[in-house]
C-alpha cells in the first residue's frame, strides 16, 4: 500500500496509536480476503466481530453504550484507512445507524442495541431508498399500519448496504399515508432475526464496490413492536434524517479525499517504475504536470475536509457546508482517479490493478447520501 504523507491538524498521539491499530488490523484481517469478498459480494460474517474486537466499529460513541468514547476524528481514521487499503466494509453505515439510535432512541433502545453493534454481534443497515424513490425521500411508499402494540409493515427498499447480514434495520417509512409531504414519515428499528414477512433479495450486481453487500429488502405484513419507533412520536422521521445526514455526508467526503490521495500515491509509484520511449513515465512532462494537478487538487480537498471535521467535532458544521463537502470532494475524487487511470495506460483498465477498482468504486460517491445535484440545490437555498 502506498503511503499518504499528509497528516491532518486534528491528529494527536492517541489518534496516531488508534490509526496504527486499525491499519494493522485491516492489513491482516481484511486485505488478504478481498478477492474472495468480491467474488461472494459481501464480507465474511465473522469480519464484523473481529472488527468489533479492535474498537473500530463505533469509535465515536460513548463508552457507556459500548463505543470508544472518541470523536468524529476516530470515525474519520477508520474511513481513511479502509479507503487507503481499497477495502469496502460497512462500518460507516454501522456508525450512521448507531448515531440515529444515540440521538433519538430511548435509553432502553440504546442499551439494547448499541453495545451489540459496537462488538459486531449486531450488523446494522439503514433503509431509505426505494425502487421509485432515491434522493426524493418524500416519495417513499413503504408504510406501517398500527395494529395494537405492533406496526404492520409493507413495502420494499433497494440499494441497502449491509442488507444481507443486517440484524437491525433503521427503516424510513410512512406511518400516516394521509399526511401531506414529509409529515407522515417515521423511522422504525426493525430487528430482522426470525421476523416473518421480512425477506432479503439477492446481492445487486454493481459496477463497483463488489466486496460490500448491497441488496433489496422486502416487507410483507411484517409485524414490528411499536416500541421500536425511533423518537417520542410518529411523523418525525424526515426531520431526524435531515439532522443526521450531515454526519453521513461528511463521512463520504472523508472517503473521497482519502481515495484521491491514495490514487495519487499509487500512480506516482507506478509511473516511476513503468517505462515508455526508453525512460520512466515520470520523466515525461505531461505525466509530471498531470500528477502535479492531481496532487494539488487532493491537497486542497484535504484542507477543506479537515476544516469540516474540526467544525463537526465542535458542533459548528452547518448543513450547507456538509453538502458542499459531499458534492465538491466526490466530484474531485472522480476527476483525480480518472486522470490516474489514464496515466496507467491499458493496465489502468485491468481490474487486477488497484487503480481500476478504485475508478469503478468511486463513481457511486456522487450518487449516494444524496445525489450531488441535490447537494447543489441545498447549497443554492443558502444563497
Amino acid at each position: 500500500m502506498a503511503t499518504v504523507a499528509n497528516e491532518s491538524p486534528w491528529m494527536n498521539d492517541e489518534l496516531r496509536m488508534f490509526r496504527a491499530t486499525v491499519r494493522q488490523f485491516i492489513q491482516k484481517e481484511f486485505v488478504p480476503h478481498q478477492a474472495r469478498w468480491r467474488e461472494q459480494q459481501r464480507p465474511d460474517a465473522e469480519a464484523w466481530t473481529k472488527a468489533g474486537g479492535t474498537g473500530m466499529l463505533l469509535p465515536d460513541l460513548p463508552e457507556a453504550y459500548g463505543g470508544g468514547g472518541g470523536t468524529f476524528a476516530h470515525a474519520a481514521v477508520v474511513l481513511e484507512e479502509l479507503a487507503h487499503a481499497g477495502v469496502h466494509f460497512g462500518s460507516g453505515i454501522q456508525s450512521i445507524v448507531a448515531h440515529y439510535i444515540l440521538a433519538y432512541g430511548s435509553e432502553e433502545q440504546k442499551c439494547r442495541w448499541l453495545p451489540l453493534m459496537a462488538r459486531g454481534d449486531l450488523v446494522a443497515a439503514i433503509a431509505m431508498s426505494e425502487p421509485g424513490a432515491g434522493s426524493d425521500l418524500r416519495s417513499i411508499q413503504t408504510a406501517a399500519r398500527r395494529d395494537g402494540d405492533h406496526y404492520v409493515i409493507n413495502g420494499s427498499k433497494t440499494f441497502i448496504t449491509n442488507g444481507a447480514l443486517a440484524g437491525i434495520v433503521c427503516l424510513a417509512l410512512k406511518t400516516d399515508p394521509r399526511a401531506s409531504g414529509v409529515k407522515g414519515i417515521s423511522l422504525i428499528m426493525v430487528e430482522t432475526k426470525g421476523l416473518r414477512g421480512y425477506r432479503v433479495g439477492g446481492s445487486l450486481d454493481k459496477i463497483g464496490m463488489h466486496g460490500q453487500d448491497t441488496c433489496e429488502l422486502f416487507f410483507d405484513d411484517a409485524r414490528v413492536p411499536a416500541a421500536n419507533l425511533l423518537g417520542d412520536a410518529e411523523g418525525k422521521g424526515f426531520y431526524q434524517m435531515m439532522e443526521r445526514l450531515p454526519y453521513e455526508r461528511l463521512g463520504v467526503a472523508v472517503v473521497a479525499v482519502a481515495t484521491a490521495e491514495q490514487a495519487v500515491a499509487i500512480t506516482t509509484e507506478y509511473v516511476k517504475q513503468r517505462t515508455a520511449f526508453g525512460k520512466p513515465l515520470i520523466e515525461l512532462q505531461n505525466t509530471r504536470f498531470k500528477l502535479a494537478e492531481c496532487k494539488t487538487a487532493a491537497h486542497v480537498g484535504r484542507v477543506f475536509v479537515d476544516h469540516c471535521i474540526e467544525r463537526f467535532i465542535t458542533g459548528q458544521l452547518d448543513d450547507t457546508t456538509a453538502a458542499m463537502a459531499k458534492y465538491w470532494l466526490t466530484d474531485c475524487q472522480c476527476r483525480i482517479v480518472d486522470e490516474c487511470v489514464q496515466l496507467h495506460g491499458g493496465y489502468g483498465y485491468m481490474t487486477e490493478y488497484p487503480i481500476a477498482r478504485m475508478w469503478a468504486d468511486s463513481r457511486v460517491q456522487r450518487i449516494y447520501a444524496g445525489a450531488n445535484e441535490i447537494m447543489k440545490e441545498l447549497i443554492a437555498c443558502s444563497l
